[in-house]
């Protein structure tokens, strides 16, 4: 995998089935940052909205409710645009 893959409905069955309110939880205010991933995150947005856009690759809209896998070893850059809360994994 090598592209930012974006579930915008995920059912609560199969966040239940990973286990994704069990996980950490991050926080960030509205901000901008670079980024690299050394290994395989997932992530559920419980608030916020995000554009994140890979170094080599087109922006990706993220926002509240979106279960997201990021591959390990992109470069990206993050641009906050309302504050997120966000439950985590890295793989």
């Amino acid at each position: 995998m090598t592209k930012i893959i974006v579930d915008h409905a995920p059912d609560t069955g199969r966040l239940n089935s990973l286990g994704v309110f069990s996980w950490p939880i991050w926080t960030c205010e509205a901000s901008e940052f670079p980024w690299t991933y050394d290994s395989r995150e997932t992530c559920y947005l419980l608030e916020g909205e995000v554009i994140v856009t890979p170094d080599k690759g087109a922006p990706v809209a993220i926002k509240a409710g979106d279960l997201v896998v990021f591959p390990a070893g992109m470069s990206c850059r993050w641009n906050v645009l309302q504050s997120v809360r966000k439950h985590y994994r890295f793989d």
